[in-house]
């Protein structure tokens, strides 16, 4: 065992299952984060517009994984799942950071009008030039009223239930009682609500960016990739600590296995809503829905467009469809880290292109560091919120009554 090893190691107590000493990883997050969102000043200085809808997709990006996280903490709830006992205090950490996701969502209100056509009151007005019929339609719900109490309540419900189940976890730890029925009374309600609300804050956040158009599968489609976005986070994070010797012999390569299992599964899952959304409104040829496509077949967006269906399917699906390739932890995080970025160029590919130029065409493809400061300080803020959280308690669920079962969990 080398050096470095060990002093990790000592830094992680096998007795209480903490991080004594967490390092500089999260001190390092938090300048980046805000190093790089200062950068992403100087690219609303240059084009506030861009900048808004890079904000917005990196936000979103983001706020897919702690949803993930969410979701995943959810479904081991409701299912009363064992396996998943020791990497449920991770998710529950994930979904935790919902409250910076509150502060980050100013920016967007500020932005409302520069991503968000229906917002401008003359479309609206039957006297203006500008006005628009169809979108007088859908004033009842295109508005900034509703906008902004709709946007508050569903980061209020994450935020919510998020707390509840962390806080009656680490409570878990300390009084030793069997909360399953508890955790299932606030996951089963928690779940029905993540559904609505995930859906809805799709339609509000991403679809209405082009308000003319609509997709009753655009919810699905959201849900599938923010899964995907939390199972491949939490195998990066599973494969960091692994490489510490934090956790050895507790999250197994059964663990690692049955979560790529998962990923697999989704990866054919987003694929097969993204086709349908596609194929639907192929087939149908009607104008109002099937410009949505034709614009991101044209100024470098279809080179975007071909990426997205190579490498958020075809790829990954032939990589991960053997079983050694999920039991394989060196892979596991390459492809991890894959489809992490593809989501990301999903999200870019749905958000970017609803921009309009001065004579009213679409963003042509043109991607710069702006693009990415947002990113990566958005993240950056993310993981050190995150990593403060999941350093500050047991990092697995030390009394859980299904804890042992879990680290035994073999599959089949």
């Amino acid at each position: 065992m080398n050096e470095g090893a060990s002093k990790i190691i000592m830094n992680f107590d096998t007795n209480t299952y903490t991080i004594k000493d967490s390092g500089k990883i999260g001190i390092i997050a938090l300048v980046l984060g805000v190093v790089f969102l200062g950068i992403s000043v100087l690219g609303y200085m240059d084009d506030s517009t861009h900048f808004f809808l890079n904000y917005l997709t990196a936000y979103i990006f983001w706020l897919s994984i702690a949803l993930g996280g969410l979701f995943i903490t959810l479904l081991h709830h409701v299912t009363n799942a064992s396996w998943s006992t020791v990497i449920r205090r991770i998710t529950e950490n994930m979904a935790g950071t919902m409250p910076i996701f509150i502060l980050l969502f100013i920016p967007i209100v500020f932005g409302l009008h520069e991503l968000f056509h229906w917002s401008h009151a003359e479309v609206m007005d039957p006297n203006s030039s500008k006005y628009d019929a169809i979108l007088k339609g859908k004033e009842g719900y295109l508005n900034q009223t509703f906008f902004y109490i709709s946007s508050f309540f569903y980061l209020a419900v994450w935020t919510l239930f998020a707390y509840l189940l962390r806080k009656k976890s680490i409570e878990q730890d300390s009084t030793g009682n069997d909360y399953k029925l508890a955790f299932k009374k606030i996951s089963a309600p928690g779940m029905i609500l993540f559904a609505l609300t995930t859906t809805f804050a799709s339609f509000d956040w991403m679809m209405s960016l082009d308000p003319h158009w609509f997709s009753t599968i655009f919810g699905v489609y959201y849900f599938s990739g923010l899964f995907l976005s939390g199972l491949t986070f939490l195998l990066i994070l599973l494969i960091f600590l692994k490489s510490k010797n934090i956790l050895q012999n507790i999250v197994t390569i059964e663990h690692y296995q049955d979560i790529a299992k998962f990923t697999f599964a989704f990866i054919i899952f987003w694929a097969y809503m993204a086709f349908s959304q596609y194929f639907l409104i192929w087939y149908a040829n009607l104008p109002e829905e099937n410009y949505w496509f034709l614009y991101r077949w044209e100024k470098g967006w279809e080179i975007v467009s071909l990426l997205i269906i190579f490498g958020h399917f075809v790829f990954p699906f032939i990589a991960l469809i053997t079983r050694i390739a999920k039991r394989s932890v060196g892979f596991l995080l390459f492809m991890s880290v894959w489809i992490l970025l593809m989501r990301f160029v999903d999200l870019y590919w749905i958000i970017m292109p609803t921009g309009l130029n001065e004579d009213g065409s679409h963003f042509g493809f043109n991607f710069a560091i702006y693009d990415i400061a947002p990113l990566i300080g958005i993240g950056g803020l993310f993981f050190w919120f995150f990593w403060k959280q999941f350093t500050s308690n047991a990092i697995i669920p030390i009394k859980d009554a299904t804890l042992n079962e879990s680290m035994k969990f073999q599959n089949t």
